[in-house]
């Protein structure tokens, strides 16, 4: 069961992240005007306009879409796009969680893999052919792949680290939804939902399947969100497809 005040329980951390975004922005504009002072201790380092106004634009796209992801949370909190909404108990939450975690580990197991190999015969070719510099050229490959391993097993421990924090609440718009802390929505250009499914396993509750676009091109998310066994899944369903 919802509680009436869920807007007071759940927080809007898009708007949180655009604000503190447009905050960073504020200080990154300042600092493409310090070469330009000389009372900086920077003037003449034009480099650093360069990093300072890269990073200002980056900050503003990073603002301007997590303002728009923000007001659509907002929808939801209120109720103006909620299709259904309910909160799984320790039990159910714990079982999700588990199942991303392995999930994630899996995945980024075979990414690693290919990962390796692909290194190892380029890196492997290039010091098999290279008649100076064999040593710092190995740690350089031995470098990138201890943090590319860093990357690949350690961020699954921090994704379980931050869905056990999560909230449990479980919210569903038409266009986007809200699960454990995290919001997908599906309702920008060259985007949709392909599938809309109740599932029994890994747990009880609905599977969603949606795409989109960015600069490499399409990406696909596949969404497996538990949910109380009294809840009417075709009936949320329906709803979407409609």
């Amino acid at each position: 069961m919802i509680p009436s005040d869920i807007n007071k329980r759940i927080k809007n951390r898009q708007r949180h992240i655009a604000k503190t975004a447009g905050l960073l922005s504020f200080f990154a504009a300042l600092a493409i005007f310090l070469p330009f002072q000389s009372w900086s201790g920077l003037q003449g380092c034009y480099a650093v306009t360069l990093i300072a106004l890269f990073v200002f634009l980056s900050l503003l796209v990073v603002a301007f879409i997590f303002r728009g992801r923000g007001k659509k949370m907002d929808k939801l909190i209120s109720g103006e796009e909620l299709i259904a909404a309910w909160r799984l108990n320790d039990e159910k939450k714990e079982t999700y969680v588990n199942h991303l975690f392995l999930s994630e580990k899996e995945k980024n197991r075979g990414i690693f893999i290919l990962i390796t190999l692909f290194m190892v015969l380029s890196f492997g070719l290039l010091i098999l052919f290279m008649k100076e510099n064999r040593w710092p050229m190995f740690l350089f490959f031995v470098g990138i792949m201890s943090f590319i391993a860093l990357f690949a097993f350690g961020m699954p421990y921090y994704y379980r680290f931050r869905n056990g924090r999560g909230d449990g609440y479980v919210l569903i718009g038409r266009k986007y939804v809200y699960v454990n802390g995290f919001f997908h929505n599906w309702d920008f250009p060259l985007s949709g939902l392909v599938k809309a499914k109740a599932i029994q396993k890994p747990f009880y509750g609905l599977l969603l399947h949606y795409y989109y676009y960015d600069r490499t091109l399409r990406h696909e998310e596949v969404l497996q969100i538990p949910a109380n066994k009294n809840i009417d899944m075709q009936a949320i369903i329906e709803k979407l497809k409609n």
